[in-house]
Parts: C-alpha cells; structure tokens; sequence
C-alpha cells in the first residue's frame, strides 16, 4: 500500500478487532459488567463483516474511493453489529441488562473515521466535497437510529429515559452559541477596527485582555472569552470568520461548564453522569457537544473556503 497513514491505522484496527471488546455487558446498571469481544458475536454471515477490514490492507494503488468505502462500511457494519449484539443480550437478560459501547467499538470507530478522513483528504482539497464526503459517514447512523436498531443499546436507553431534558439541552446549547456570536462580533468588530486603524489604543486594549484571560474561565463564561479571542483579529474577512469559528467551537465546548455555575445545558448531563458513575449518561452530554462542535467547525471552513475563492 502506497499511503502509510492508511496501512498503519488498519494494522491497529485489526489488532483492536481481537484484542478489544466491541461491546460490555451488565446484568444492570449498577454492575461494572464483563467485555464481549468481537469474535464471540461473529458467526455465519457476520463473518462477512471483516472483508472491509482485510480490504483495506490490499494495494490500493491510491484507489481512495475503494478506501474510503472500505473505511465506511467497516464502520457500519460495527455499528450494527453492536446494535444486534445488544438486543440479543436484552433478550436473555430481560429489560434490566445493559450492553454499552467498549473500548474495542470506540478504538475502531475512530481508526475508522481517521482513515475515511484520509482518504477524503487525499481525494479532494475542496472544502465542500469534503464537508460532503465526510458528513456521509452518519447517513448509516441516522438509519440504524431511525429504524430502532440501536435501541437496546444503554447510550440509548439512557437517551430515551431523559428525552425531554436532552432536547431542552440541545435547544440551550444552540442559544447559547448564538447568543455569544451576536455580542462579541457587536463589540469585538469596533475593537478590531480601532485598533487597526489607531496604533495608540493597542497597548491600553491588549493589555486589558491580557487580564481579562487571566482570570478563571467560569468567572468570563462565555461573552467575554470570545470578545477576547475576536479582538485581537485583523480585518481580512477570512481571517475574522477564522477568529469566528474559533470562538463558535470553544464557546460550545465551554458550555459543557454552565453546569458548575449553576446552568443546565449538556454540562449538566455530563455531570449527572461522573457524579452517579453513569458512563452512558456521560456520553449522552458529550456527544451531541462534540457533534455540534464538529459541525460548527465544517460550516465554518467551508465559508472561509469559499470566500477564499471569491477573494482570487
């Protein structure tokens, strides 16, 4: 194989499919459980499963589509298989079992998508193509998710339990992004401006922010982080959304905090979930708030893209 990057990371997936539980198993929710390899849930046609994983050890020949597919069904087909291994223990072990991602499923879903991305990457350097092939990659999620076959999974169970909350959280957490953008480009663009335009405010302004960082995050939750960060930007467009994009993504991970000052959001989930020892419940906040980080992040870099190509 020509690309390294891709033989490396199928060697450590490979190695992850035998060495690592693809799913955990508890009689409920109160028991640390036992890990559940991928090899005990293969048989028959599932075996069929592993052909994408041998594949991407075959040269290539800088085929990327061949890998990138390759890549994607891998992941699909963990999916499912974690799905339907969780819903054949349900229905052993009645209502009460839960069966959990393991560390075997998130290792390979990661090397996965690193490979799907690097394939991506070397197929196209066109922001939007790539936003477009990597955002194909949850096409097979979304089904799974939609025709309930990841239902007996505890992540979902635990979803399911809180559905309500999880909504009023994922609601909370797109106002407040919003409603950081909107002050700090109202008062950071005049700063901006200023201090271009006027070298004598720089020292006073610059050194102002340098304290306003100093000081701890949860006490300048939010509003003036992100007039921080944008302040200190120049005035080219791309340059200012790049600023933008940083404030957009850190103001989301930020979030995750609220919940220490008495917020709700998707911090309180995470935090309902360390302090009852909840790793389902834990993932049920972070997840979404990566998803939406990551999804800041692409629309972002394919506006700056773009206005990049109208600028040339």
């Amino acid at each position: 194989m020509e690309n390294r990057v891709i033989l490396t990371l199928t060697v450590l997936l490979l190695a992850a499919v035998w060495l690592l539980p693809l799913v955990n198993f508890a009689p409920n929710r109160l028991v640390s459980g036992r890990g559940i390899g991928l090899a005990e849930l293969l048989s028959g046609a599932r075996l069929l499963l592993l052909l994408p994983a041998l594949g991407l050890l075959a040269p290539t020949r800088s085929r990327y589509v061949v890998v990138l597919l390759l890549a994607e069904g891998l992941l699909c087909g963990l999916l499912w298989l974690a799905g339907e291994g969780a819903r054949e223990l349900a229905a052993q072990g009645g209502r009460l079992v839960r069966t959990s991602f393991g560390s075997g499923f998130w290792l390979m879903a990661a090397l996965c998508l690193l490979t799907a991305s690097e394939a991506v990457g070397r197929l196209t350097a066109n922001s939007c193509l790539r936003a477009l092939a990597n955002g194909q990659l949850w096409l097979t999620l979304a089904l799974l998710l939609a025709r309930g076959r990841l239902d007996e999974l505890s992540l979902m169970k635990e979803y399911a339990n809180r559905a309500q909350v999880f909504h009023q959280a994922f609601a909370e957490h797109l106002t407040l992004l919003f409603g950081t953008l909107g002050p700090a480009l109202l008062i950071g663009i005049p700063l901006g401006l200023l201090c271009h335009r006027s070298a004598r405010w720089r020292p006073s302004l610059f050194a102002a922010l340098n304290i306003i960082q100093t000081l701890p995050a949860i006490a300048l939750f939010g509003l003036l982080i992100a007039l921080v960060l944008y302040a200190l930007l120049p005035l080219a467009l791309p340059v200012m959304l790049s600023g933008v994009r940083v404030i957009a993504v850190q103001t989301v991970g930020m979030g995750m905090v609220a919940a220490l000052i008495g917020a709700g959001w998707f911090g309180a989930l995470m935090f309902q979930g360390l302090l009852s020892s909840a790793l389902e419940l834990v993932l049920l906040g972070v997840i979404p708030a990566v998803a939406q980080a990551l999804v800041v992040d692409t629309l972002f870099k394919v506006m700056i893209s773009m206005l990049q190509k109208v600028r040339l």
